[in-house]
């Protein structure tokens, strides 16, 4: 399911590093006037604070510094028409001084909401340079302009330019990326007790031998490859093979097959320890509302976001959009959801309850041991306070819930707001505490208010041991919720509410209904939360579909807790064994899989976000791992990370900081270091979302059309549809990686602890 419908403005650009030649007969149309500038500067507009002239043939722009956004200092040209479709090349010689000065080049609207279609920063030098970049317009415009934001500068600087041209007609650029080696592995680590297999690319009729080889090119094990046909999922001939036989250990192995020797990989347990802990430090980053120490994530250190200093219109006091509500709430804090700025209760419902859950396997699971989640793991401020590091940081998201309530006496009161985020979609860069848009708070729905009485009722269970009187206020805020939710069955989302921040769509609140009814009973123990759990329809549902769970559908979270933690409901008996059903589906998908991944989407089109889907399946696997000790689960659990980390068609570990090529140009407006290098790339344990066959935003749109599967990604900070990140993708990372640490710890052929 798509997760957002929205029209994210300003990230649609394709950067192009060369030209190419236009097929015959196309014919090139120049939209921009006087881009020369040989004696005057007409028709260009500059913003009231720069002034600009003609100078040897260029326009030369002096820049105030001082300003606090790109868009506060700018040159531009309105009145350009665009055609939907059609490919354009904007080209300019640029120069800046003093050295170390970016430009931000814009094609837009040239009115309110000042959409973005295409947009590149380019670091300037004193002696100037040529640039060039093609992009297609996803518009008819008659209203379109180019503009040059030079603004957010402390210090003045002047601004060159010549040769600007925007030709429309030309041809898109071919892409082809750049997958390495035919041979297909797990780039970070497999286990030593674990499975091993990897996958080569071959159109080879018959078996191969491969060899594997340790750092000092020893050949240690030796077999052969498996043919396997096509591969649906990325439409390549394949090979399978299996070294799960060899239980050594170390770093720098290498396959060898048919010619080609894959990137290098370690077998060895202690790269997941590191991945679990990363994988949950991503969240301190993503926090509004406080300062990001730089002590705590070196180069990560930011300013406050929206805490009511200007530039900021903050969250301190946010109303409600027009005609929604008549009050304001303090909604500071929280996680940012993903790239931009809007924090969704949602999201951060299904991102909380997983994070929660990492740890609440850490307590019952034979496996795990909540002490390696404790206090101190997570370098976090609140770490020395003897409280698990992994329940502090949930806490920054769990407070902000709370704070979406509907107050006591208002109209809807005890629903939660649905979300906040900015009027308008911002700009890339843009650190949080530099944004300037009016903050408001959206309609309360019924499923934004089931995600609260779940978490909450969750967190009153978890929280109880450390700090009851949260933990009580944690369980009035469910129980209120449950209540509200209950009166306003049916309060649903606006699927169009997409402007400024994501819709989040949802017109079935059913599965929210079980899930929280699931949550309250396994805190309270209430005969009617049992009542509402055994007459729910979605109770002996088959639930655990292709897609898996997520934000859309929460029925699993309900499933998967009633089956782990410990009860007294009805049937246990029968929940549990729907999960290693469930479980036993998805083993038989990833037995039929090259790739080895529990993931095979209906017409091989893959969902937004299909990395978190094939976690959550994982997860479901790793579920029955724990509650049957049986090994075969375990094992299609630690395959499944496999893909996520470099056995996938692409040959490329999705998680940022794992594997010789892992993926680090996430859609981001801080972690933005493609567009800026002040700022930082996304930091080491963030997952990408991954393949999407839909496609959404125009840079895949330019360079994927007729994408197979798995080639639906690429790794650009333009990318929102295949390359964002999200807290409730992450959550999932970190789940998994915690379990595939506990493996590495305790072998499925050694006790463990009961």
């Amino acid at each position: 399911m798509q997760r957002r419908r929205t029209a994210l403005l300003t990230l649609t650009a394709l950067l192009a590093t060369a030209l190419t030649a236009l097929p015959a007969g196309a014919e090139e149309t120049e939209r921009l006037r006087n881009g020369t500038f040989d004696t005057t500067t007409e028709p260009w507009w500059t913003t009231s604070n720069v002034t600009a002239s003609p100078v040897e043939g260029r326009l030369c722009a002096e820049v105030p510094g001082g300003t606090a956004n790109r868009w506060d200092a700018a040159v531009g040209q309105s009145g350009i028409t665009l055609v939907k479709g059609e490919t354009y090349r904007l080209s300019f010689k640029a120069s800046g001084a003093p050295e170390g000065q970016v430009v931000r080049a814009v094609v837009g609207l040239s009115q309110e909401p000042y959409d973005t279609w295409f947009e590149a920063s380019p670091h300037l030098e004193p002696g100037g340079g040529a640039y060039a970049y093609t992009f297609t317009s996803p518009v008819d415009t008659t209203l379109g302009q180019v503009a040059f934001q030079a603004g957010g500068g402390a210090d003045d600087w002047r601004f060159c330019m010549d040769d600007v041209s925007l030709l429309g007609g030309v041809a898109p650029e071919p892409y082809e990326p750049d997958t390495g080696p035919r041979v297909r592995v797990n780039q970070v680590a497999y286990l030593p007790s674990g499975p091993k297999n990897a996958t080569v690319v071959t159109d080879a009729a018959r078996r191969l031998p491969w060899q594997l080889k340790n750092a000092a090119g020893r050949t240690v094990a030796h077999g052969w490859t498996v043919p396997r046909g096509t591969d649906a999922s990325s439409g390549e001939p394949v090979h399978s093979l299996d070294f799960g036989a060899f239980r050594g250990r170390g770093q720098g192995f290498t396959l060898v097959a048919d010619g080609e020797t894959s990137r290098p990989f370690d077998i060895d347990a202690s790269a997941y320890d590191k991945l679990r802990l990363d994988a949950l430090k991503y969240y301190y980053t993503q926090r509004s509302g406080t300062p990001v120490r730089d002590d705590l994530r070196p180069g990560y250190g930011r300013p406050a976001g929206h805490v009511d200093v200007a530039p900021n219109q903050g969250d301190g006091a946010v109303p409600c959009r027009a005609g929604v509500c008549d009050y304001t709430l303090d909604v500071t804090g929280g996680w940012y959801d993903a790239g931009d700025h809007g924090k969704y209760v949602v999201n951060g419902g299904i991102s909380t309850w997983e994070v929660l859950s990492t740890y609440e396997r850490a307590l019952h699971a034979r496996t795990a041991d909540p002490g390696r989640l404790g206090d101190g793991t997570l370098a976090i401020p609140e770490s020395g306070n003897k409280v698990p590091d992994i329940l502090d940081e949930a806490r920054w998201e769990l407070e902000f819930l709370l704070k979406m309530q509907v107050p006591a006496g208002q109209p809807l009161a005890g629903m939660a707001h649905h979300k906040v985020h900015d009027e308008q979609w911002t700009g890339l860069p843009l650190l949080p505490d530099d944004d300037p848009q009016p903050r408001a708070l959206h309609p309360p729905t019924t499923q934004a208010t089931l995600n609260l009485a779940a978490t909450a009722a969750q967190a009153a269970r978890l929280y109880r041991p450390h700090d009851r009187r949260f933990a009580a206020r944690a369980l009035t805020a469910a129980r209120t919720a449950w209540s509200a939710a209950l009166a306003h069955p049916t309060t649903y989302a606006d699927p169009n509410d997409g402007t400024g921040g994501g819709a989040y769509p949802d017109d079935d609140a059913t599965d929210e209904f079980y899930w929280a009814a699931a949550e309250l009973y396994l805190t309270t123990g209430e005969k009617q939360f049992e009542r509402h759990i055994l007459g729910s329809p979605v109770h002996t549902a088959d639930i655990f579909g292709p897609l898996g769970y997520d934000w859309a559908r929460t029925a699993a979270a309900g499933r998967l807790d009633l089956a782990t933690v410990p009860n007294r409901l009805p049937g246990g008996d029968r929940v549990r064994r729907s999960v290693t059903r469930g479980a036993d589906t998805y083993l038989a998908t990833l037995d039929a899989q090259a790739y080895g991944m529990p993931y095979a989407p209906g017409d091989n089109r893959f969902d937004w976000g299909s990395n978190h889907q094939i976690l959550h399946n994982a997860v479901v696997l790793a579920t029955a791992y724990d509650l049957t000790g049986d090994r075969k689960y375990r094992d299609g659990a630690l395959e499944s990370m496999d893909y996520l980390l470099g056995r996938n068609a692409l040959n490329i570990s999705y998680v940022t900081g794992y594997g010789e090529v892992a993926a680090h140009h996430q859609h981001s407006r801080w972690y933005a270091r493609q567009l800026d290098p002040k700022l930082p790339s996304p930091p080491a344990g963030t997952l990408a979302g991954g393949p999407n066959s839909s496609i959404q935003d125009p840079l895949a749109q330019e360079r994927l059309q007729g994408c197979v599967g798995q080639f639906c990604y690429i790794d650009d900070i333009q990318s929102w549809s295949t390359n964002e990140h999200t807290i409730n993708w992450n959550s999932a990372l970190a789940r998994m990686a915690s379990f595939v640490a506990d493996q590495g710890r305790a072998p499925a052929d050694r006790p463990v602890r009961g």
